[in-house]
């Protein structure tokens, strides 16, 4: 409970520009997770071991892609957005195009 409380008071308090570093630390965190997971499988003596290595493996690698695709997300929120085409620099459909080279025969 106590670090549910003051994961909340640090991440409150972080500014809302760096929100998206440190989703990448958090990434980071996950890839070493990940790592800790594969050697533990890959030293695995007995059974139960290996199941929490491969386990350890799933869960890091869950919240790894899992934080990339939030990341990414996020960065989406900063790019500049392209304004909509008008009517008038909008093409005009394959029939109009079409009745004009005709009419210009």
């Amino acid at each position: 409970m106590l670090t549910i409380f003051l994961g909340f008071e640090v991440i409150s308090r972080v500014p809302t520009l760096l929100h998206t570093p440190l989703m990448s630390g958090t990434n980071a965190i996950h890839g070493i997770v990940l790592l800790g997971g594969i050697l533990v499988a890959g030293t695995a003596d007995n059974t139960l071991t290996l199941l929490l290595g491969l386990l350890g493996c799933l869960f890091g690698a869950g919240n790894l892609f899992g934080g990339i695709v939030v990341t990414d997300r996020m960065l989406e929120m900063f790019k500049k957005k392209e304004p909509a085409a008008t009517k008038a620099e909008a093409p005009a459909p394959a029939a109009v195009r079409e009745k004009e080279v005709v009419g210009q025969r």
